[in-house]
C-alpha cells in the first residue's frame, strides 16, 4: 500500500473553482468504482489550504488516478491558478484504521 498526502494553499479567488475540480475528480472515481483507490480531500480552517490524502493498493492504482481526465484538468488548473504555496507531498505509513482499507 502507498499513502500520499499533498497539501497546498490556493489564492482565495480560486477556492470555489478548486472545490468544483475536486468534486469532478471524485465523481469520476466514484463512477470508476476502482477498489484500489481511496482518495479524500479536505479544506483547512483558513478556507484556502487543501489537504489531499490518497491510499493506493498498488503503484498501478496511483498511475490510474493520474490518467483520469478530471484529475488532469484539476492539476492543470491548479498549476495555472498562481498558488500561495506550492504543493507539498509526503509519503505516509499506516499504523491502523477504524475501517478496513484494502482488507489489510
Amino acid at each position: 500500500m502507498k499513502i500520499v498526502k499533498v497539501s497546498y494553499t490556493t489564492k482565495i479567488e480560486f477556492v470555489e473553482q478548486n472545490k468544483i475540480n475536486i468534486k469532478n475528480v471524485m465523481r469520476e472515481l466514484q463512477q470508476l468504482n476502482h477498489s484500489g483507490i481511496n482518495y479524500n480531500a479536505c479544506l483547512a480552517s483558513d478556507n484556502k489550504t487543501f489537504i489531499h490524502t490518497a491510499f493506493f493498493k498498488t503503484d498501478e492504482d496511483q498511475k490510474l488516478l493520474n490518467e483520469i481526465p478530471a484529475f488532469k484538468i484539476f492539476q492543470e488548473q491548479l498549476r495555472a491558478s498562481g498558488l500561495e504555496s506550492a504543493p507539498k507531498q509526503e509519503l505516509l505509513s499506516l499504523v491502523d484504521s477504524s475501517v478496513s482499507i484494502f482488507d489489510l
